[in-house]
């Protein structure tokens, strides 16, 4: 083997492997062992650190992402205040701004190791103004961040004047994604007829489908069943995506137990939210009050392909958030419930793998011949990762190093080390 650019040594990886040394040339992995022989023109100690694939964010909306405030802030915290609130800042946008919130955004994406970006831009503008930057935006970070962008209607494609025209002129443009809100048309007849509609776009143009599916509290939205039903009849299997689909928190466990094969059996994939769907759901609850996000254990038990997205930052629906993708998969495992051990890497899982299969993401991973874009995180395996919302202590993109942060010392960091120093009155 010619001698590698770069060879981390000691690393523990994801799928429990320890003391594993990864060599990279050219921007790709070509060697996974342990005892590598040889060395490399780079050499980097990783003392038994946590090597993992980057993180993936199946689900964004970057185009809005930075803005809160602007032109107010959501006061009741409801989805459909912030939708409001969004319409409202519409008619003000500048081009100019939604790229530096975004390029400021991709700035700390960088920083937490996230990498790869699946962003929703809104369509019902018919100047396509969002759409224009995101794609200039998307053409400025190709270096460093997959950026893939989705044709979203916001205000519905049916119930917008236009929204259709806006829609397929956004993807003549070279946006990637079709998708779709059919809980905002006017009526369930109208959502269904759009699940119909964009999933024909997307067939007919051999693209994805993402659609904000049932993000809802209401147990009769079940837009869900109308998406996996048509990617059926039009043979899209592995090709779409439903997002959010909070109403099946809501609803009964019998309809429950049609739904998920039905979901299986099409290859749709689902994203959660964990964040968001955790402030915006309920809101109208008085005690008890629903958790709010989807069926997360249930679906992927029955073999569905489950992920988790940020969704928001900063914005008209959520006021928190630092593309830490390690503080979306926490709060999932608590909202979910997920806290056996295997729950834990789950939801891990949900971040990386699970996330980067949604958004068809080539060369990912940490095997032979995959891309050198990996993080190396301050924890020894997976739970403890999520449970310190790990350091990240360097970030490489095709072997290229792009971030790094140093070492913190903590007691409670890892196994096996001297006890702090206690401080006495």
């Amino acid at each position: 083997m010619p001698s590698p650019d770069l060879i981390l040594r000691h690393t523990n990886l994801p799928d429990g492997r320890t003391n594993q040394d990864v060599a990279v040339t050219d921007g790709r992995i070509i060697a996974v062992e342990s005892h590598l022989q040889g060395t490399g023109a780079q050499e980097v100690d990783c003392q038994g650190y946590l090597l993992s694939p980057h993180f993936v964010d199946p689900h964004f909306h970057m185009d809005a992402t930075l803005s809160y405030g602007l032109p107010r802030i959501n006061e009741s915290g409801t989805l459909l205040e912030g939708i409001a609130v969004w319409g409202e800042l519409k008619p003000t946008l500048k081009a100019d701004a939604i790229i530096e919130r975004a390029l400021t955004y991709c700035d700390w994406a960088v920083a937490k190791g996230l990498l790869a970006i699946r962003s929703h831009v809104d369509t019902s503008d018919p100047s396509l103004l969002a759409v224009n930057a995101l794609l200039e935006v998307k053409k400025k970070v190709a270096p460093y961040i997959d950026l893939q962008l989705v044709a979203f209607p916001q205000d519905g494609v049916l119930r917008t004047k236009g929204g259709i025209s806006n829609l397929e002129r956004a993807l003549d443009k070279g946006v990637d994604v079709v998708g779709g809100i059919p809980h905002f048309e006017r009526t369930m007849a109208d959502g269904a007829a759009s699940v119909k509609l964009l999933c024909e776009i997307a067939a007919e143009r051999g693209l994805l489908v993402d659609m904000h599916c049932d993000e809802s509290d209401d147990p009769l939205s079940r837009h869900i069943e109308t998406l996996a039903d048509e990617t059926q009849r039009l043979g899209l299997q592995g090709r779409v995506n439903g997002s959010h689909c909070t109403s099946m928190h809501s609803m009964d466990n019998y309809y429950v137990s049609k739904l998920l094969p039905l979901i299986a059996e099409s290859g749709v994939s689902v994203i959660a939210n964990p964040l968001i769907n955790i402030t915006l759901q309920g809101r109208h609850d008085t005690y008890p009050k629903r958790r709010g996000m989807t069926r997360v254990p249930e679906l992927m038990a029955a073999g569905v392909n489950v992920a988790f997205g940020h969704d928001c930052v900063m914005d008209p629906w959520y006021g928190m958030g630092s593309a830490d993708m390690l503080e979306v998969a926490h709060m999932g495992l608590h909202v979910a419930q997920m806290t056996s051990q295997k729950g834990i890497r789950d939801c891990f899982d949900a971040v990386t793998v699970n996330a980067a299969k949604v958004m068809h993401l080539k060369g990912y991973g940490l095997d032979v011949g995959c891309d050198a874009s990996f993080v190396l995180l301050q924890a020894r395996d997976k739970i403890e990762a999520i449970r310190l919302r790990a350091n990240r202590l360097k970030v490489w993109k095709k072997g290229v190093l792009l971030a790094e942060t140093p070492e913190v010392v903590a007691a409670l960091q890892l196994p096996n080390r001297p006890p702090a120093t206690r401080f006495m009155n």
